[in-house]
Parts: C-alpha cells; sequence; structure tokens
C-alpha cells in the first residue's frame, strides 16, 4: 500500500503538479464505478432488478449481486449524491493507497457488506446504494493517511464515529432518506466502515511485511 510521506512539508508547485498527475493517473477507477453506475441507472428497472443486492437471488447463487448491488441506485438523486460522495473521497484520499490496494478495499467491502446483510439482516429482502462501500473507502484513505503520519485525519474518523452512532441509535440522518428516495440502511454503513478499516489494516500488515522481507 502506497502511502503520502509522514510529517511532509507543504509542497512547492512542482510537487503540486506531481500531486495532481498522481490524482488524475490514479483516478480511474472512480470513473469506471461511475460510469458503470450510470449506465446500470439508464438502463432503468430492469437493470435493477437484475443487479440489484437480492436476498432470495443471492441465496439462489446469484452470487454477482453482492457485489454489483453496490452500484444500482434508487434515482437519480440518489445516484448524484453517491457519486458526489465518491469524487469527494476520493479528492481527499485518493493519491494516498495504490488503485491495486483501491479496487481491492471496493470488492472486499462491497463482499463484506453483502455477506453482513445476508447473515446479520434476514428481514433485508433488497438493498442498493453505494453509501455503505463510500464509508469503508473514507476509513481507509483515513488510516491510510493517519500511518503516513497525518493526524488531522482522526478528528475525522472521530465525526465518522459519531454520525454511525447517530445512525444506530436513533435513525438515518435528517432528510437523507428524503433526498436519496427510499429507506437508508444504515447498518450497510457500519459494516462498510468496519469492513474498510479490516481490509485496510489486512493490507498495511502485508505491505510492512513484504518490505521486511526485502531488506
Amino acid at each position: 500500500m502506497t502511502l503520502i510521506p509522514p510529517h511532509s512539508q507543504p509542497p512547492s508547485p512542482p510537487a503540486k503538479k506531481f500531486a495532481a498527475a498522481t490524482l488524475i493517473r490514479n483516478g480511474k477507477l472512480p470513473l469506471i464505478l461511475c460510469a458503470i453506475a450510470l449506465l446500470i441507472q439508464l438502463g432503468g428497472n430492469e437493470a435493477s432488478q437484475w443487479l440489484r443486492y437480492d436476498r432470495e437471488g443471492i441465496l439462489s447463487g446469484e452470487l454477482w449481486r453482492m457485489v454489483t448491488g453496490h452500484l444500482v441506485h434508487l434515482g437519480w438523486p440518489h445516484f448524484i449524491m453517491n457519486v458526489i460522495g465518491l469524487l469527494l473521497i476520493w479528492l481527499l484520499f485518493g493519491h494516498t493507497i495504490k488503485q491495486r490496494s483501491w479496487l481491492i478495499i471496493c470488492l472486499a467491502s462491497a463482499a463484506a457488506i453483502s455477506s453482513a446483510m445476508l447473515l446479520f439482516n434476514p428481514v433485508l429482502q433488497w438493498y442498493v446504494g453505494l453509501s455503505g462501500v463510500l464509508h469503508s473507502m473514507f476509513v481507509a484513505g483515513a488510516v491510510a493517511s493517519i500511518k503516513a503520519g497525518y493526524r488531522a485525519e482522526l478528528v475525522l474518523l472521530i465525526l465518522l464515529s459519531a454520525k454511525l452512532a447517530w445512525e444506530q441509535l436513533i435513525g438515518p440522518l435528517p432528510g437523507s432518506a428524503e433526498f436519496a428516495g427510499g429507506n437508508v440502511i444504515v447498518d450497510a454503513h457500519l459494516y462498510g466502515a468496519i469492513s474498510g478499516l479490516i481490509v485496510t489494516l489486512v493490507l498495511i500488515a502485508v505491505t510492512s511485511q513484504s518490505g521486511k522481507q526485502r531488506e
């Protein structure tokens, strides 16, 4: 896992250009995710029915739904909200982790969220949306930044923890269900944050071990 240098000084203009170039070069993943989600959204109800997280479908062997369900949305407001969230997270943390590691984080967290819903939310028959995976990405980026020596991200993790606690104790944030156009499955956010933390710590441990073996 590639991390930003610890305790680095404010970048000079050339460093800024390098950071921007790195961000663009590593921006393939969010662009691909947005493009796939857009195609599914344009596919209408038929695409949604075939690709969404569906408990009975998954238990019947339609395992692709465990990943594709996170790229399906209730409508255009829901789609736009998640795309904006994805782009903001990428602007904050996209440069802190290798693109391949980001892909692992996204796929692993999508599968983990779906697995957790199968195990712990048996009443939930179907689910759509990228928000669970976004929580995973947010935690992954914040942890990677902290590992690199930055400390402001600790505040972000505390704020996220407060949000998750609110959702578990009180319910969705005010206005979120109305904007998304349907019920907000707050458990997906919790599962995403936990899976993002676990996957990132595993990647850091593997990277550290590989570095020691090369020494």
